[in-house]
């Protein structure tokens, strides 16, 4: 991970009136194997309209959705077993990278040519959007928006999934699940645990939910398929979802 000089941060914070990192969630855009073009074109609409009007610029890592659990479930029914931890985080990362192509081709007008999808040396531009994908195994696609985060000196991450809030349990197996709508990291992370296992399905992975908190970086969950809601978080109004900090 290379971090932004002082100077080269100024000029990129100057450039734009506000900066984003979005986590759109794969479940958004790849719901059931094949892509969901009516959400993926309002999105693209939403975005381009927010640079437009407003000077805004977007950091967005592209979930795997379906296509990664579809590869994932192939393995297993082919060779009868398992796949190993290793293999499984590969196919999610590929995953990530096949829909952030799409993303970059749609946004080339606005986008910087080239997907981040090596965080090791993030390649720094003044571009309105940044499409990124996965990196390598031991953590999920929540990890790298952290560190796009760290490196743009940007102090929040709005993740975008496909429920309205973080629960205190699964909501889709208890009706009396209860939302949160603020939750502390230290609450948070005692909740999840400590340990990445992939194809895991939590709001927000607890390695990236460690290094958001060391980082003092807050996460704003909220439920994708509302573009108006996301404007009024955008606009700094109130908005439906759950804030960790």
């Amino acid at each position: 991970m290379v971090l932004l000089g002082e100077e080269d941060s100024n000029i990129m914070k100057n450039h734009f009136d506000q900066a984003f990192v979005l986590k759109l969630g794969g479940s958004l855009i790849v719901p059931n194997g094949g892509l969901n073009i009516e959400y993926i074109t309002e999105f693209y609409k939403f975005i381009n309209k927010q640079i437009a009007e407003h000077n805004k610029r977007f950091f967005i890592f592209i979930g795997g959705g379906m296509l990664a659990r579809h590869y994932r479930d192939a393995g297993a029914a082919i060779t009868g077993h398992e796949l190993t931890d290793d293999d499984l985080d590969w196919l999610g990362v590929h995953a990530t990278r096949m829909n952030a192509h799409l993303f970059r081709t749609i946004f080339r007008e606005n986008a910087f040519p080239y997907i981040i999808d090596d965080y090791n040396m993030i390649q720094k531009t003044d571009k309105p959007i940044v499409i990124a994908a996965g990196w390598k195994p031991g953590w999920s696609s929540d990890y790298p928006p952290v560190i796009l985060a760290q490196d743009y000196q940007v102090t929040s991450i709005i993740k975008m999934s496909n429920t309205d809030y973080i629960y205190d349990k699964d909501p889709k197996k208890f009706p009396d699940a209860k939302p949160n709508k603020t939750i502390s990291w230290a609450d948070y992370r005692a909740s999840i645990g400590d340990k990445w296992v992939p194809g895991s399905n939590q709001p927000f992975d607890p390695v990236a939910s460690k290094a958001a908190h060391e980082s003092g970086i807050t996460v704003k969950y909220i439920h994708g398929n509302n573009l108006a809601n996301l404007e009024n978080l955008l606009d700094g109004k109130e908005f439906v979802g759950t804030t960790i900090a």
